[in-house]
């Protein structure tokens, strides 16, 4: 069976000689994964710049009723990019996010309010021409509400990482006394999040490994996110 559908590009991996396989998060069918052929041959004909991490898409997808791996009949851009492509910044952002959606967003299922907040977010932060260095921690913040443990307040993040044996033993938190003293940063990106003002890249750094101890507490397995270096490295100012 065919269905339309559009999709947010996740990750893919090289299959053969010219083709993929690509994960796809879904309006309609939830986190699917596609084969994809000839999309990698050398030349004009080449689209794997579609497939790109969170890259948007209007696809038609065969479905089949056993799961597992099937692919697009038709697929072109749902928002081309006109900043994210051209900016290293914004590109690291995306790359961070990316894989970390695709490791916490995992179900098989329709589900248009987590979709929806995801396209929309990428759209808006193409458009945003400046004053986007928090974007990463917002959206990682509201993101949480859509995954089931969205926090109330900026105490209540450092109360969970700080208190945790798990996250310290294995990952070596920080003192206490030191984890509070951002409790106000992150009730400023709860509350306001477009008027929030965080001092330097050395505060936002921090403010994001307190997040992703946030996220471990919650989400089993999430494992090592490799692009987190590069994206603290271009952020590094």
């Amino acid at each position: 069976m065919l269905v339309k559908t559009k999709g947010i590009v996740l990750n893919y991996i090289r299959y053969r000689e010219s083709s993929i396989i690509t994960r796809i998060y879904t309006e309609a069918l939830g986190v699917q994964s596609y084969i994809v052929n000839g999309v990698r041959k050398k030349g004009t004909g080449s689209r794997i710049a579609l497939f790109q991490s969170f890259t948007l898409l209007d696809m038609v997808v065969y479905t089949s009723p056993r799961g597992g791996l099937t692919r697009i009949s038709e697929y072109k851009s749902a928002y081309p990019f006109s900043t994210i492509p051209f900016d290293i910044r914004k590109s690291s952002i995306l790359l961070f996010l990316s894989e970390l959606v695709s490791r916490t967003v995992k179900e098989e299922e329709e589900n248009q309010p987590l979709f929806y907040f995801l396209f929309n977010a990428v759209v808006t932060f193409d458009e945003m021409d400046r004053g986007f260095e928090n974007f990463h921690l917002v959206f990682l913040l509201q993101l949480s509400f859509h995954l089931g443990f969205g926090p109330s307040s900026g105490a209540e993040i450092v109360e969970q990482v700080a208190f945790s044996h798990n996250v310290q033993a294995a990952t070596a938190a920080p003192p206490v006394l030191a984890l509070q003293a951002h409790e106000a940063y992150f009730d400023q990106l709860l509350q306001e999040p477009d008027h929030a003002t965080i001092p330097n890249g050395k505060v936002r750094r921090e403010l994001l490994d307190i997040v992703i101890r946030y996220y471990q507490l919650h989400v089993d397995k999430l494992g090592e996110i490799k692009s987190l270096a590069i994206l603290s490295e271009v952020l590094a100012e």
